[in-house]
């Protein structure tokens, strides 16, 4: 079978030097061999020396800058594994490891990649390219590792070829959740978007939404900053500036950016809390610089550093503010520490990062603790080899625990702990003392339904191949002196709440919330945002909510709108409040005096009541009809008096149909009767023989009352019936509720109305004809006084009524209807009540009789004058008859007869007071 070989070659720096990469063997940073190898990632390195000169030539360079948490992680890796190989989980099967130097650099991640995929027991470290890797064995079952995304990214990548199982301690890009692209990748932490959604969650809670954020220029800190805006903007929270600094320490431009960086946070002084997604040491740059330019913010800290022993070292590290972060849940530390109590027993011979590590203690022991770190830290391995030189080996057992950031140490563990699991279930039916007795692949889904106890709590990687576990909020709090790494509350990725463990942890976050990181103020309650021309959401005017709107929170987008029409609320309001209902109620003083005036007009009806009835034998009485016509009158105007009443108070639909019914009903029937009134009066006191026969015809007392009245009482019913008046709910007024009574049909309303002003109109013509009766008994000119009245209240009443509103609107209709009902009350019986108490003398038969006998009189007289004056005019056109008829004679059947003047008088009056006798007869016998 055709395949190509790909030798790894490391080649040699200086052949003094102990580090130096002589052949493939010396590639590896610490090994121990085993029936199953394990390889291990890690950037115990934070940078790799690049060579000045030229040409470049493709040779892996020696590392910079020794970062002891990451050489913390490689011990944890060690100390797992020895766990493991003594205890009874593996039945007899040892666990090996192959553990490398990444140096934080991606090219160097692949060279030891490569090295893993080399066919087992190959002597060359051969890479064989098959097209099916099945049966393939590897030098490695499993990678644990590595330390940054950016370099899982790529080696994940590689590893897929074979699909050898990666489980890394420290990645945490959201992207590696994507098992497309990374079939064989695991993590023993939570993915960065539970982390992204932490920190905005509590960006959020604490009131702050004008941020910036600082991340690393790499695959890490793009995808970190990409998900954090998702969330950002998923809360509302808006990010002022992201500054990009370079990945590596090496580039030419970091520091300039690390200056530029600090220049914005500097210059924006709104921004008051910053985000930052970087590796220790970027922070540990930044933060240098950050002091020397007295920064003083909240800094929201990754999982990269939020628990970094030589950040929080730093002089002065106070001055920078307030440092919140998250960090990985930790478990039970005490056998690790025992471990590297009892480390330095260990043999350095397969562990360069151990013999690294003594010799940077025999170089720096001198220095106080920061110092010391620095010194560390800044040691290249060529510069240590030169520096180590007749110094004396010193050990300090106090420093790896000081370093210990126990969620990296304990997610290392997990990791280890996860793969020996896995192989326990691969090794159930093999003899996997043999290394080729299962592929990684097999190692691969035995790892997806592995369970581990942990904390009493099983855990087990989800779908994506993350663990979902659970977060601690650091505070970074000064304590005698020295700056502490606490626990504020834990975050429960699944629910995603904080949990406090007591009221002091969550009075320290309430403390966060002093703190003003905000483009704008703070709308209060009664306002809401206005936006800007700002791109931001997050910078604003604040604005009062209108009328009939209301905000009961701060920083609300709009205004709630009051839930309807029977709420309001004023401008600048926080809630909504009931509106007031208003209607025309008894205790209104107006409301009391209209009362007053209808009670009033019962008094009066039942006044004229008695006094009708005390007389009710006299002519006067009986001039107005008698005491029936005149008991249906007077109770008609009761009626109408006490259908004011049910324009007052709370309207019912009782009220509403009740009142306008019983007022028209009621008045056509007062008018009805004043009409037949009107018609008798007319009869009896008219000479015109051609109007005497049609009143004659038209006077039917009781069918002309009923028939008129019915009409109402039909026009009601309809109107009661299709379009019943109802209770309404007038808003005109903003603040408040009228209740009143809508009449259903404007139309039947007009009709009924109208109606009645037809038969005051009628009335109105025959009560004016009537106008020149005996002065004392004229009731006919009262009458249409009275329908005068009627007409200009009603008239008036139309324009007031159709431009009032508000709860008076009823005492425009009372009103009009007392004027009305007073009028024609007043003007029907006020003057006959005068003749009954003060003219007694004419209030009797022969006085009566003596009025219409001289009315009688002068009504014949002229009817005389009349008939002479016709009969002139017949004898001037008879006047060709007898030519001899002299001015001094009348032609009488066509004769002429000498006559004088003064007889014709004479014969005219005798004519005259026969006709009075014969007529005051005839009216005294039908009044």
């Amino acid at each position: 079978m055709a395949f190509i070989s790909f030798l790894i070659l490391c080649f040699v720096i200086g052949t003094d030097i102990v580090f130096s990469c002589q052949n493939t063997d010396d590639f590896v940073d610490a090994s121990s061999p085993g029936d199953i190898v394990i390889g291990g990632l890690f950037a115990v390195h934070s940078e790799m020396l690049h060579p000045e000169e030229l040409p470049i030539k493709p040779v892996i360079q020696n590392c910079a800058g020794f970062e002891i948490q990451i050489f913390l992680q490689t011990l944890a890796m060690i100390h797992a594994i020895e766990m493991i190989n003594n205890s009874t989980l593996l039945s007899g099967v040892t666990l090996g490891y192959e553990i490398y130097d990444t140096c934080a650099e991606v090219t160097k991640a692949m060279a030891s990649a490569l090295r893993f995929l080399s066919k087992l027991n190959s002597s060359e470290d051969v890479v064989e390219f098959k097209c099916n890797y099945s049966d393939y064995v590897p030098r490695i079952k499993a990678v644990t590792g590595a330390s940054y995304s950016e370099v899982s990214m790529a080696v994940s990548r590689l590893l897929a070829l074979q699909l050898i199982p990666q489980v890394s301690p420290a990645s945490s890009a959201e992207i590696l959740s994507d098992k497309i692209r990374f079939p064989s990748f695991f993590r023993t932490i939570p993915s960065d978007f539970h982390q992204t959604r932490a920190m905005a969650h509590l960006i959020c809670e604490s009131g702050w939404n004008w941020i910036g954020v600082i991340a690393t220029d790499d695959d890490n800190g793009r995808f970190a900053l990409e998900s954090f805006g998702v969330q950002a903007m998923a809360n509302n929270v808006c990010i002022a500036f992201k500054e990009m600094l370079p990945a590596y320490l090496s580039d030419n431009t970091f520091h300039t950016k690390v200056d530029h960086a600090i220049e914005k946070i500097v210059k924006e002084t709104r921004v008051n809390v910053i985000v930052v997604f970087m590796r220790q040491f970027h922070v540990l740059k930044l933060f240098k610089k950050a002091i020397e330019r007295n920064v003083n913010k909240i800094w929201i800290a990754s999982d990269n550093w939020s628990a970094a022993v030589k950040i929080s070292t730093i002089p002065n590290i106070r001055q920078l503010g307030t440092i919140v972060g998250f960090g990985f849940k930790s478990g039970d530390m005490s056998t690790f520490q025992d471990f590297l109590r009892n480390l330095h027993e260990k043999s350095t011979d397969n562990n360069k990062f151990l013999r690294e590590y003594i010799m940077l203690l025999s170089v720096c022991a001198h220095l106080e603790y920061h110092d010391f770190q620095t010194c560390i830290s800044n040691q290249s391995q060529d510069d240590l080899l030169q520096n180590v030189e007749n110094k004396h080996q010193i050990w300090r057992d106090d420093f790896l625990n000081a370093n210990i950031e126990p969620g990296f140490i304990h997610s290392t563990i997990l990791a280890v702990y996860a793969i020996a699991h896995a192989v326990k279930g691969q090794c159930k039916d093999r003899n996997c003392k043999d290394p080729s007795a299962f592929a990684p692949w097999e190692l691969l889904e035995e790892l997806k339904k592995v369970t581990i106890l942990d904390d009493d709590k099983e855990i087990k990687f989800d779908s994506n191949g993350d663990m979902s576990t659970s977060y601690d909020v650091l505070l970074w709090k000064e304590i005698d002196g020295h700056m502490e790494i606490t626990t504020m509350a834990e975050y429960d990725t699944e629910k995603g709440d904080f949990i406090f463990g007591d009221e002091e942890k969550k009075k320290e976050f309430m403390d966060l919330k002093k703190v003003q990181s905000t483009c704008s103020q703070h709308c209060r309650p009664g306002q809401m945002k206005k936006v800007t021309e700002s791109p931001h959401t997050c910078c604003y005017e604040c604005v009062y909510c209108p009328e009939n709107h209301y905000s009961n929170q701060t920083d609300m987008d709009y205004c709630y709108r009051c839930n309807n029409k029977t709420y309001w609320a004023p401008v600048n309001s926080t809630t909504c409040y009931r509106k007031t209902i208003h209607f025309l109620s008894w205790t209104d003083w107006f409301a009391i005096f209209l009362l007053l005036l209808s009670t009033f007009g019962v008094v009066l009806i039942l006044s004229i009541s008695v006094i009708f009835t005390k007389n009710l034998n006299t002519p006067v009485v009986k001039a107005s009809g008698g005491l029936t016509v005149c008991y249906i009158i007077l109770f008609s105007h009761f009626l109408i008096f006490l259908s004011t009443v049910f324009f007052i108070d709370e309207p019912t639909e009782f009220k509403c149909k009740t009142r306008q019914a019983l007022f028209g009903i009621s008045f056509a029937l007062c008018i009805s009767c004043i009409l037949i009134k009107s018609l008798k009066i007319l009869l009896a006191f008219s000479f015109d023989p051609k109007l005497q026969n049609f009143l004659k015809c038209v006077y039917k007392p009781i069918p002309t009352v009923v028939t008129c009245t019915g009409i109402q009482v039909i026009i009601c019913t309809f109107w009661l019936i299709f379009r019943t008046p109802f209770v309404k709910q007038n808003f005109s007024i903003p603040r408040a509720i009228i209740l009143e009574c809508h009449e259903g049909s404007m139309v039947a309303f007009g009709i009924m109305l109208g109606y009645i002003a037809a038969l005051a109109f009628i009335c109105f013509i025959f009560a004016f004809k009537g106008r020149k009766l005996p002065e004392n008994y004229n009731e006919a000119k009262f009458i249409t006084f009275g329908m005068l009245i009627y007409f200009i209240a009603w008239i008036v009443f139309i324009p007031v009524y159709a431009t009032t509103f508000g709860k008076y609107l009823p005492a425009v209709e009372i009103i009009v209807v007392l004027i009305s009902n007073y009028g024609i009350l007043c003007c029907t019986f006020l003057p006959k009540c005068y003749i009954i108490i003060y003219k007694q003398e004419t209030n009797t038969k022969s006085a009566f009789l003596k009025m219409i006998y001289t009315y009688s009189s002068k009504s014949a007289g002229s009817v005389a004058v009349s008939q002479i004056s016709l009969d002139s005019k017949s004898s001037s056109s008879r006047a060709t008859i007898s030519d001899s008829c002299k001015s001094e004679k009348i032609s009488v059947n066509g004769n002429c007869h000498s006559q004088a003047p003064g007889q014709t008088l004479i014969k005219g009056k005798v004519l005259a007071k026969n006709t009075a006798r014969t007529m005051a007869r005839k009216r005294l016998s039908s009044i």
